[in-house]
Formats: structure tokens, C-alpha cells, sequence
């Protein structure tokens, strides 16, 4: 009998065991230890990609984590730890001759000695392996290949953000201009599209989709995720619900609406001001750098009105720190009484909510629940709000 697992496998490492950066970006406090603490105990996520594994120093505190006892691998895939279990990943750049702008791609490996393996070969091909999201000089081709060759899984990154990736400025037209289109495992949708949004482009219905969540602080963790059917959160699992192999696959996707994205309307990128989809000058500031927003590229390549594909529900949420009123400390009382996030999200009741936060509070946890929270809409590289 298969159950449900909820994963985020798009997680950056701040600093490593030698508190050097990994993801220049991230938290000093997202570490590989403290991620894997923070999704067990308060999360409360069953499966973890993270994608700076690829770093050596991040792959040298793995080991000494298994090697104290705290974690081991599996014979399917995969390092638990607690009750989560860590996908070692990598997080590539792409820009090859057939490329028009950056890709990012996640690249997932079955064990560490795999993804070691893969850090060898990426040594020769990249400036500095110990950092996250680098440049990679080759072709896509060339890395799907390997990938394959060290039986891993590649997946599009936040296939439509405006920068590095597949249809911000990654191709014209077709992710067949740059990749192998059998090698590619699934399309991660990023925080600006969803599921209906992303079916209007016929090519990628033969793909499953992920959401996740491009954490770069440890409270980012799972502010998008998803709820997978498989035996045990493990690789060879995970590889099956992407291909939905006897019986697995994704259950249900979990995202911000895509108006809370920073990218979802095109703006220009100097004064932010709103601007019509094919603007080429900022009719404020005169201005012709322009952010083209998800929503506008996506239309531009529109060329289908739904997958024939079933498609598991995609459903509104966000992290409980986005709801008004709901401060740390009440986060605090949340976990101590209820021990994770996704248990508060998906499972307490609403009378033993209302016993420990305020009725109002506990009435929005109630509509995150079914996906029916009012919003402030982002854009132009800020987030939106929820205002209920």
C-alpha cells in the first residue's frame, strides 16, 4: 500500500561545514545539517532535494553524518536522516551555442558515490565547483548524457522566471532547440506559474510537473512543494512517481498563486512601472530594460488550451509566516502543540486550532487549507501578500 510524502527538492546551501559560501545568495544559517534538521523537525518534509550537493564540502558533511551515526544511506537511494531523506542534487547553468540566454537545470543522483562521480566530471568543466548554480562549459546535450550515464534525473528549473531559464530567455520557441527531450524528467514550474499556466504549451504535456521551493533561508523551505504517492521516500520512488510507474506520482502541487510571484507582469526593470507585454521602452523613465513577466511569456508561446495528460490538483498556499497576524511567536505555539508546518497546514482540526490561536487565525489556516486566501498581487521583482 503506497502513502503520501511531502517534498521540496529545490534547496540551497548557504554555507558549508567551513562556514564558506556555497549559494552566495543563501543564509548563513542554511547549512546541509540544519536544513535536514529544520525539514525532519519543524516541516515536518519526508523527502529533500538538495541541489549544492555537488560541492565537496557539502558531500564531506554528509559522510560525517552517516559516519556518526546520524544517517545512512539508502539501498534504493537517497541518505535519511530523522524522518527525512536527502536527494543529493546539483543546480547547473547552461549556456551553450544553441542557447539564447542562461538555463538553470537540477540534476538528482541515486547515491553519494554518483554524485561525487559527477563532481569529478564537472571539475573540468566548471570555474569553481565548490559554489552553487555555476557556469557549466559544455553542451546540454553532453550533460544530459552523463547524467544518464550516473543514473540520475534532469529536470528543468524554474522553467519561466524572467532570468537563466528555459523559456525566460533559454529559447525561442522549443526546449528543443537546446535539449534532449526524452532526457528531461520533469518541468519544475517555479513561483510564478502554475500547473493550468504551464499546459497552455503543448510540448510539455508529456511532463510531470514539481513546485518547490528555491529556498535560500531555512523558513523558505517548502513555501512550494508537493505531495508524492510512493512506497518510502526514496529515489528509485521518486524516479517511478515522475514517470508514474505502478501506481506512484504526485498526488497534489502546493505554490504561492502566481500573483504573489515577483515575475508574474511584465514591468520595467529601473522604476518597476506596469508595461504592455511587447513595450520596448518605459514610457516613465524612458527607460528599455524590461523584466517580461511569466504571465506575458507564456501567452507568447501559448499554442494549446490543456493537457490531455490527468494532472494532480495544484492548490494556492503559502508558507503560515505569510499569514497576517501569525508572528514567531505564534508560529512557536503552533509547532510546540502540533510539531510541524505541514501538519498544522494539511491536518489539525479547526476546533484544536482555534484552542491554542485566535479564531480569526485559525479561520485563514482553515482557508489556506482549501486554497481560498485573498491576495495583493507582486510583480516587478517583488513579492505579493496575503491580506485574509
Amino acid at each position: 500500500m503506497l502513502n503520501s510524502f511531502f517534498t521540496d527538492l529545490h534547496i540551497h546551501i548557504g554555507r558549508d561545514m567551513y562556514n564558506k559560501p556555497v549559494k552566495i545568495t543563501g543564509a548563513k544559517t542554511l547549512t546541509l545539517t540544519n536544513i535536514l534538521k529544520e525539514a525532519s523537525r519543524n516541516k515536518g518534509i519526508h523527502m529533500a532535494g538538495v541541489i549544492d550537493s555537488h560541492a565537496p564540502a557539502v558531500q564531506e558533511e554528509i559522510k560525517q553524518l552517516i559516519d556518526a551515526g546520524k544517517a545512512y544511506e539508502l539501498a534504493d537511494g537517497g541518505v535519511r536522516f530523522e524522518k527525512v531523506t536527502l536527494l543529493p542534487g546539483a543546480e547547473i547553468e547552461v549556456y551553450d551555442e544553441n542557447c539564447h540566454g542562461q538555463i538553470h537545470v537540477l540534476c538528482f543522483f541515486p547515491t553519494l558515490a554518483a554524485i561525487g562521480k559527477f563532481t569529478e566530471w564537472l571539475t573540468g568543466k566548471m570555474k569553481n565547483v565548490t559554489l552553487s548554480s555555476q557556469r557549466y562549459y559544455g553542451s546540454a546535450k553532453e550533460l544530459q548524457y552523463k547524467v544518464k550515464e550516473l543514473s540520475g534525473l534532469f529536470i528543468i528549473a524554474h522553467a519561466f522566471t524572467p532570468f537563466k531559464s528555459l523559456y525566460g530567455k533559454g529559447v525561442r520557441q522549443s526546449l528543443k532547440e537546446v535539449f534532449d527531450p526524452d532526457l528531461i524528467d520533469a518541468i519544475e514550474l517555479g513561483l510564478s506559474s502554475d500547473t493550468m499556466m504551464a499546459d497552455q504549451i503543448a510540448e510539455l504535456h508529456d511532463y510531470t510537473f514539481v513546485s518547490n521551493s528555491d529556498a535560500h533561508s531555512l523558513a523558505k523551505i517548502a513555501r512550494e512543494y508537493q505531495e508524492i504517492m510512493m512506497d518510502e521516500p526514496s529515489f528509485k520512488e521518486f524516479e517511478w512517481a515522475l514517470g508514474n510507474v505502478n501506481g506512484r506520482g504526485i498526488k497534489q502541487n502546493f505554490g504561492m498563486n502566481p500573483h504573489l510571484g515577483k515575475y508574474y507582469t511584465t514591468v520595467c526593470s529601473q522604476c518597476l512601472e506596469p508595461l504592455s507585454p511587447d513595450a520596448d521602452q518605459c514610457h516613465t523613465c524612458h527607460s528599455t530594460k524590461i523584466i517580461k513577466g511569466v504571465y506575458d511569456r507564456i501567452q507568447e508561446l501559448s499554442n494549446a488550451d490543456g493537457s490531455n495528460m490527468e494532472r494532480p490538483p495544484y492548490l494556492y498556499q503559502v508558507p503560515l509566516e505569510y499569514l497576517p497576524k501569525l508572528g514567531p511567536k505564534t508560529f512557536e505555539k503552533l509547532l510546540s502543540h502540533f510539531d510541524t508546518e505541514m501538519n498544522v497546514i494539511h491536518h489539525v482540526p479547526f476546533e484544536e486550532l482555534q484552542e491554542i490561536v485566535p479564531e480569526k487565525l485559525a479561520a485563514s489556516i482553515i482557508r489556506m487549507r482549501e486554497g481560498d486566501l485573498e491576495i495583493k498581487a507582486g510583480g516587478g521583482g517583488r513579492y505579493g501578500s496575503v491580506t485574509s
